[in-house]
């Protein structure tokens, strides 16, 4: 049994807050340098390079990349064999949360009731996914979402008989009625599978694959490719403003499932798609 003080925790978080806001992941910073040269569009190209020079800027003088710097999701790999000393691990990234979103002077953007909309002032309560791995580490992923792209996301129980192509559909339609408002190029995470919840989770964690990362199955890593296709021949292009780039990567995650059902769930990131991990 290995024991993580809480305080080890909370430091972390709060360096993750600013780390996954600050920097966007090289990946998509080469991805998009490369799509600048393939765009048709003039005013695509032009966008694709300014996201690139944006990018530079918040590095450069460590600032966030987007003003929306989201709710804060986090993931959460728990080894089996780690003991959490000094308090509650869900407390202990909260406070990360807080202390992270207040000394990187990122937007707090969380509301206590989803009705009564007052702001928690801290961006707490952050959503927290855990899993029970085997080892005595903490993994710790942060995924900062803007809700431009997340409202943009949908999910939708399939019938067993709509097969790939209603699969293939669904995606493709979700992507299209988003048009701009997920401030193009996106990254499609898709979570097909499992039940309506898991579903949801697989889509979301399809956004932290590196886009150079493809599925490991010939069968859905082809599917990435044909659904990357139909969506970039939809015309929106870099921030809606028309051309051939409108995703630069599609996800895609399963889990398998009841006999009577196909749970497809699709989540809409914009195109910084912010994440950063850490392992105590």
């Amino acid at each position: 049994m290995r024991d993580i003080h809480i305080d080890n925790i909370i430091n972390v978080v709060e360096d993750l807050c600013t780390k996954a806001n600050y920097y966007l992941n090289e990946d998509i910073k080469s991805s998009l340098k490369e799509k600048a040269l393939e765009e048709k569009s003039p005013i695509g190209q032009d966008i694709l390079n300014k996201l690139v020079e944006n990018a530079d800027i918040a590095q450069e003088k460590n600032m966030p990349v987007c003003q929306d710097t989201g709710m804060a999701i986090f993931f959460v790999e728990v080894g089996q064999e780690v003991h959490i000393t000094g308090g509650s691990l869900t407390e202990a990234i909260n406070e990360g949360v807080r202390r992270g979103y207040e000394k990187g002077y990122l937007r707090k953007s969380v509301v206590r009731d989803p009705l009564n909309r007052i702001n928690t002032g801290d961006n707490t309560p952050a959503v927290i996914h855990y899993d029970i791995v085997p080892g005595d580490q903490l993994k710790i992923t942060i995924a900062p979402k803007g809700f431009g792209s997340e409202n943009m996301s949908a999910l939708k129980m399939l019938k067993p008989s709509d097969g790939i192509k209603g699969v293939h559909d669904f995606v493709v339609r979700t992507v299209d009625e988003a048009g701009s408002n997920p401030c193009p190029p996106i990254i499609v995470g898709v979570g097909i599978g499992g039940s309506m919840e898991k579903a949801a989770i697989l889509a979301k964690k399809a956004l932290l694959r590196p886009i150079t990362q493809r599925h490991p199955e010939e069968f859905y890593r082809n599917l990435e490719q044909v659904l990357l296709d139909s969506i970039n021949r939809l015309g929106i292009g870099p921030q809606g403003l028309g051309g051939t780039t409108t995703a630069l990567a599609v996800n895609i995650e399963t889990f398998p499932t009841h006999i009577a059902g196909l749970p497809v769930a699709v989540n809409i990131s914009c195109h910084v798609t912010r994440h950063a991990s850490a392992v105590i």
